[in-house]
């Protein structure tokens, strides 16, 4: 069932509570996100309607109650050009005003003046649109700018704007020029956009459908300004299962595997609006097995995300947070490729850079990140060292910046941090023992094991058992073809009877399930 080839697979695993999302590369992991199924308040890219709570004139900023019990934060400067714009949409919309009208109606007028003053554009009370640039971080709210904008995979529209502005990474002035045209033509009055570089060769049906949502996502809004004039979501942007695809999706990409028919529905969706021909990369899976153990990503994230990262060869790194930085120590272990100590210090610094660069995105690290590397005599490795880094950065979306190595062998780098780093605790107490260190004798498991199966069938008149267990308890089930406990258990009950291994379980750890999937036990 898994890709043959070597592009970018996306794993999509949906529980009762949450959306994890696993972006693997070559069969191994490059990104993880979880979204709340039941609905994040705060997102990156999430419009609100917000009450401005206090003007801070010395930082010629604003704080904005966003319905987040932290205060949102707005500077001058993040207003965006046409703010008086939007200010009077919202001031002037109402249950008896046309929408339509008003919107086309208000002049887009001049640009704010970058040396303008907050308190001259903003008073205490006054309702506002804004957009979240940046997730509430440790004891800071949100940061938000007026100049809403809704991305698309080949469009980003620009409400309350006069121009269309083309990627530069299109080279072709004929394309540039049809591109513009097109876009220019379907924009109804007072919008303007950006097209994105994965428009370049796009058919104008595609980019017409994609505009058209773009707008109708902007314009149901609008309802809700009109008749409500309270702190308030006004529209979300898309799931992050979406949003990856948005930003990810090209020719390198290979499947996409959800484990939910409703979300395989929804992405499909997506997809064919954004890139048609790709439509069938998306599949639904209904295997046994858990989604995230079958294509491995369980054993990956539980190695990846310790404060201790292992690499090939015995060589390690070790990743502190802090609430000012990040600090990465990168440890040769027992490695020993070659006699020559500089030559292998160098090989191993280039294993961690690769390993580095693959934590940044994965745990989405930001702000300022030390890395104390290996220290080498020679000015040519530490400057390939330095490219070498700056190469494999090239796909990170997150701006960031690479420094040279400083002379006691620590690289800076900094990156774009708007969302809390990704924590994950790959440490967990022991389900069977709860933490006492002592837990049954494994030779009595399968007497326990069997004792709940009679209880189910001959008490409950269960006809259909699956029995999850860890990958040692299962290997151990089913050992002997026609001599395995699983083979006793069905003839002794005459049962369908299967065992399903999870990665995640402790050694001796096993639950019970009916046919429809509900835990027993």
């Amino acid at each position: 069932m898994e890709s043959e080839n070597t592009g970018k697979d996306l794993i999509v695993d949906v529980t009762s509570t949450e959306v994890h999302i696993a972006l693997m590369q070559n069969h191994r992991l490059i990104e993880y996100n979880t979204e709340s199924s039941t609905g994040n308040k705060f997102s990156v890219g999430d419009v609100h309607l917000g009450r401005v709570k206090k003007i801070l004139p010395n930082l010629n900023a604003a704080f904005v109650d966003i319905g987040d019990k932290k205060e949102a934060f707005i500077h001058y400067l993040d207003l965006g050009l046409f703010f008086p714009a939007f200010d009077k949409f919202v001031r002037d919309s109402n249950r008896n005003t046309n929408l339509k009208d008003l919107y086309s109606g208000i002049e887009i007028g001049e640009p704010l003046p970058k040396e303008g003053r907050i308190e001259s554009i903003l008073k205490p009370g006054q309702m506002i649109v804004a957009q979240i640039v940046k997730e509430p971080i440790s004891t800071k709210g949100s940061r938000l700018t007026a100049e809403v904008s809704l991305a698309g995979r080949n469009i980003v529209l620009l409400p309350f704007a006069d121009k269309v502005s083309i990627s530069q990474r299109i080279g072709s002035k004929e394309e540039k020029r049809r591109l513009e045209t097109l876009v220019k033509s379907i924009l109804p009055k007072n919008y303007g956009a950006i097209i994105r570089t994965a428009a370049e060769g796009k058919n104008a049906a595609t980019l017409v459908g994609e505009t058209q949502s773009l707008i109708e996502k902007w314009e149901n809004s609008w309802k809700k300004i009109a008749e409500d004039k309270t702190v308030q979501l006004l529209f979300t942007e898309y799931s992050k299962t979406t949003t990856v695809l948005r930003d990810l999706l090209n020719d390198s990409f290979s499947n996409i595997w959800i484990n939910d028919p409703k979300i395989a529905d929804e992405t499909r969706k997506y997809v064919s609006l954004i890139s048609p021909e790709q439509e069938k990369i998306v599949h639904l899976y209904d295997g046994k097995q858990p989604i995230y153990d079958h294509f491995e990503v369980t054993r990956q994230i539980k190695s990846s995300f310790g404060k201790v990262v292992p690499m090939r060869q015995g060589a390690y790194l070790v990743i502190e947070t802090t609430e000012a930085l990040n600090v990465i120590d990168v440890n040769s272990g027992i490695r020993t490729k070659t006699n020559d100590q500089e030559e292998n210090s160098f090989e191993v610094n280039k294993l961690a850079a690769e390993e580095i660069a693959r934590q940044l995105r994965l745990r989405d690290m930001g702000g300022i990140v030390i890395v104390d590397f290996i220290d080498m005599e020679s000015n040519d490795h530490k400057n390939a060292l330095f490219k070498y880094m700056q190469e494999l950065m090239e796909d990170d979306r997150a701006k960031h910046n690479v420094l040279p190595l400083t002379k006691f062998g620590l690289m800076q780098i900094t990156r774009q941090r708007i969302r809390p780093v990704t924590e994950i605790n790959t440490s967990e107490q022991c389900p069977v023992c709860h933490g006492t260190g002592k837990i049954h004798s494994s030779v009595v498991i399968d007497e326990e094991i069997e004792r709940k199966i009679a209880f189910y069938v001959i008490e409950k008149g269960i006809r259909s058992i699956t029995i999850k267990t860890s990958p040692i308890l299962g290997a151990y089930l089913k050992r002997g073809f026609f001599s395995s406990y699983l083979s006793k258990w069905r003839k002794r009950y005459k049962i369908k009877l299967e065992i399903v291994e999870v990665t995640d379980f402790s050694v001796l750890q096993n639950e019970i399930y009916n046919e429809k999937g509900e835990k027993l036990d």
